[in-house]
């Protein structure tokens, strides 16, 4: 490649993964130009559309995401939408270098009978829903007075607290407003949470479950006999001071007086239950039966063939994200990945393909907190930036000509400007409610304000 201009890389996905790609590339001994081409009008990706309004320290990675673009030495490029506006060879026509940050977002399955019920759902789609993701329906129907989450991570915590709050105390959030409204119209009074494992195998964060214990009028319900702990769950409340946080929250409860328990709504957290069906009626979701499940010693469990039914009118399963194929791209099915070592994508033969790169949770799996995706930009990026002599040249380098060619195509870039300007009119609109910020829903609303009231200035 000839060194008289920058090496010109595009980083698709402008979540956490790819904004920390960006950064680190940036910075690296190479003379760069980075575009960050985004499929929604937005940036941020799952920090804005992946974790529940109520969470404002987590939205704190949001101000940290913000600096680094506010920079403006990476390009920003929203409303772009790899696979549609352009394809893998449109991208190396424009750039050396491709990464893939397009994260996961859709719901993992749960294989069991039963689950394609009318009434059960997947806690992705049920996320997407409350965070406002301009994708989704506006409704979402809840009409259920007992309902049952499976899993034992945050994103499972996340969606039952939701579930069992009253929506008026979402009210000073960011919430959306045809959230608010389906939420305060919610006649749920119970809340199941469903863990195949036991309190020490749980993978919420001690945070997490702290802030369960302070839902004004929702009552955190354990039982006695879910508690049961194994040699391999009492090495690891040894080995990490978060286990032993989450156990001691979780058998504090246990001790409650259930003459205490006077909320007009109930969480319960069940321990040592594997979801075996969906039991319908109709073709709608009645109840869920579970298997008690029994230590093995090492921390996991095996079935003991006794079963329970919960009365429940809707399931929410939170068993993790997987990750979607992209066009062109290597993709291992099973593993909901780009077909990857290292950051370098793989083709059929397992050869890297030069040039293309990904990182974040579509390159390792959804595992792991924002840390781990800083950490896995960095082996992405070091392999990049050793692989600068020997990528194929871009044959339209220029910076201005990849828009020219979206432009032609149909598609309406927003650039960094737009989002600030959608970003301080959704501020506008919170202010007026005394709310940090209002979000902007419906896809056409956010490129209205980002692009049109830019011309109208």
């Amino acid at each position: 490649m000839s060194s008289h201009r920058p090496v010109r890389v595009a980083v698709i996905g402008a979540g956490p993964a790819g904004i920390y790609a960006s950064d680190i590339l940036s910075r690296a001994d190479l003379d760069v130009s980075i575009d960050l081409i985004e499929r929604l009008p937005a940036p941020f990706g799952l920090v804005r559309y992946g974790v529940a309004p109520d969470h404002p320290r987590i939205k704190q990675i949001i101000t940290a995401l913000h600096k680094v673009l506010e920079r403006g030495d990476i390009r920003l490029i929203c409303n772009v939408d790899y696979g549609v506006d352009l394809k893998l060879e449109d991208v190396r026509r424009h750039y050396d270098a491709v990464v893939f940050a397009t994260g996961a977002i859709k719901d993992a399955d749960l294989p069991i009978p039963g689950i394609e019920l009318d009434g059960s759902y997947g806690a992705a789609d049920f996320v997407s829903w409350y965070d406002g993701h301009p994708d989704v329906p506006r409704t979402w129907p809840l009409t259920a007075r007992e309902v049952a989450v499976i899993g034992a991570g945050n994103v499972a915590l996340d969606v039952a607290r939701v579930l069992a709050k009253h929506a008026e105390d979402l009210r000073p959030t960011e919430v959306p407003e045809n959230v608010y409204q389906g939420l305060a119209a919610s006649p749920v009074t119970d809340v199941h949470v469903f863990a195949r494992r036991g309190p020490a195998q749980a993978k919420f964060s001690s945070l997490e479950l702290r802030e369960l214990g302070h839902v004004p009028d929702v009552d955190v319900i354990v039982y006695p006999e879910d508690f049961e702990f194994d040699e391999g769950s009492n090495a690891a409340i040894r080995s990490s001071n978060q286990t032993k946080q989450v156990v001691k929250t979780l058998t504090d409860w246990t001790l409650k007086d259930p003459e205490e328990l006077t909320a007009s709504r109930r969480l319960h957290l069940h321990f040592l239950h594997a979801p075996a069906e969906v039991l319908g009626e109709d073709g709608k979701v009645v109840g869920l039966r579970t298997e008690r499940t029994v230590l093995t010693g090492d921390g996991t469990v095996t079935g003991t063939g006794q079963f329970h039914d919960w009365p429940v009118q809707a399931v929410y399963r939170a068993v993790g994200y997987f990750g979607s194929p992209l066009v062109d791209v290597p993709f291992d099915d099973q593993g909901g990945v780009i077909a990857n070592r290292e950051g370098r994508v793989l083709d059929v033969d397992g050869a890297p393909v030069p040039g293309v790169y990904t990182t974040g949770w579509i390159k390792r799996g959804p595992v792991g907190l924002i840390g781990h995706t800083k950490s896995d930009a960095k082996e992405t990026i070091e392999h990049l930036v050793a692989d600068a002599g020997t990528l194929p040249a871009a044959t339209e380098p220029d910076p201005e000509a990849v828009l020219d060619f979206l432009r032609a195509r149909g598609a309406r870039p927003i650039h960094w400007s737009g989002w600030e300007l959608l970003d301080a009119y959704e501020r506008t609109l919170g202010e007026a409610e005394g709310r940090e910020r209002v979000k902007v829903v419906p896809r056409e609303d956010m490129i209205r304000v980002a692009l049109e009231l830019a011309e109208e200035d």
